[in-house]
């Protein structure tokens, strides 16, 4: 009533050939003051959206958190008006974690300070079911926070530990892959079904006929498929078979073994490495025989990039080491440029012939190798 009575006399007074007084208030009545002051409010609302809380920065500047790096990584947290983290740095200097590693993790991943502690106590409490020990889940955290801080669902994390054990994982298989690949428990379930359905399918069509074996022997050796798309290692299966030219029970072995360390890397980086190293022992006359057996032999070697492979192959040959002797222990690979330089300057010293003894010696371990050499000095 009082609206409709409002517009009445508005309409009432905008007829009359009134004064400039009665002009005034016509235009007061009629100006729509309720919908400016609406849109005011909206807009200081907006501007508000587009601000940092500086309460919130000046707390996390206090706690030590590197607010530049969090401003790159999660600038949106920093504009929140209802975090937690007190609660988090609470929490996590009750497992044993220190100020500064809080710091850490908060910088490194802002979205952590949004979640409850009764959400961090029910997380902690699924993971330690696994790793047992609060120390080695604080070292997870520190090393990966978003493994532990990206997902609020724990229903979904304990999907995922349920079906990993349903594969025939054990207890510390389940461990290393939350410490070193810990992304595998927050993907969603059917993400980590996707790929076992893959490694299932690709074994049966190379003739196999025990799936949940394979998919285990392939899991247990290659912790990071399970974060990898099933794009790519389908990718890089299909490269090795046609890249080494393997009938399908001689990939079936391979995969079995050193070729799935290698599943995850990039594919268009393995057939880069493939190609260059090729060419290089092509060019010092390996045969298309050998250079295949060579990395059936030992696929690891294709982590190495043209250059690192190169450089390699370059010294050793410098050292007097045959191309022959490299084919036949690839392992040498692994082992770092600056090491080999170093052993091969220990083993001169005693005029050690690499023709007489070969070159295992090169690939062992630093507390082996040093057993070794002291053994040959005696």
């Amino acid at each position: 009533m009082a609206l409709k009575g409002l517009s009445t006399t508005c309409l009432l007074l905008h007829g009359m050939k009134c004064s400039w007084p009665m002009k005034l208030l016509t235009e007061a009545l009629l100006r729509p003051m309720p919908c400016r002051l609406y849109s005011g409010k909206l807009k200081v609302a907006v501007a508000g959206l587009t601000k940092e809380n500086k309460s919130l920065v000046n707390c996390l500047q206090c706690m030590g958190v590197d607010i530049e790096r969090a401003r790159r990584r999660q600038p949106g947290v920093l504009k929140k008006m209802i975090t937690h983290e007190q609660s988090v740095a609470q929490f996590l200097q009750s497992k044993g974690a220190a100020g500064e590693t809080v710091a850490s993790i908060i910088s490194r991943y802002p979205r952590a300070i949004t979640r409850t502690y009764e959400h961090l106590q029910k997380k902690w409490e699924i993971w330690k079911s696994i790793l047992k020990t609060d120390s080695e889940i604080i070292r997870i955290v520190e090393r990966s926070p978003e493994s532990f801080f990206r997902s609020s669902n724990t229903t979904n994390l304990e999907e995922n530990i349920k079906f990993l054990s349903s594969l025939g994982l054990t207890p510390s298989d389940l461990c290393r892959l939350l410490s070193r690949a810990p992304r595998t428990f927050s993907n969603r379930s059917e993400l980590n079904r996707q790929m076992v359905e893959l490694l299932q399918d690709v074994y049966f069509s190379l003739g196999g006929d025990r799936p949940e074996e394979f998919v285990k022997q392939v899991l247990s050796k290659n912790v990071f498929l399970l974060i990898r798309s099933t794009k790519r290692v389908k990718a890089n299966i299909e490269f090795l078979q046609t890249g080494l030219g393997l009938k399908d029970k001689d990939l079936l072995a391979l995969l079995q073994g050193h070729g799935a360390d290698i599943l995850d890397l990039s594919h268009e980086y393995i057939k880069r490495n493939f190609a260059s190293a090729k060419q290089k022992l092509q060019s010092l006359g390996c045969t298309d025989s050998e250079v295949t057996s060579f990395f059936i032999s030992y696929p690891p070697v294709l982590y190495l990039s043209p250059k690192n492979f190169i450089d390699k192959i370059d010294y050793l040959l410098r050292a007097k080491i045959d191309i022959k002797q490299v084919l036949e222990k690839p392992r040498v690979m692994d082992v770092s440029v600056a090491t080999i330089i170093s052993r091969v300057k220990e083993l001169e010293k005693i005029d050690y012939s690499f023709q007489a003894c070969g070159i295992g010696i090169l690939d062992l371990s630093a507390k082996r190798f040093e057993a070794k050499l002291n053994k040959l000095t005696t």
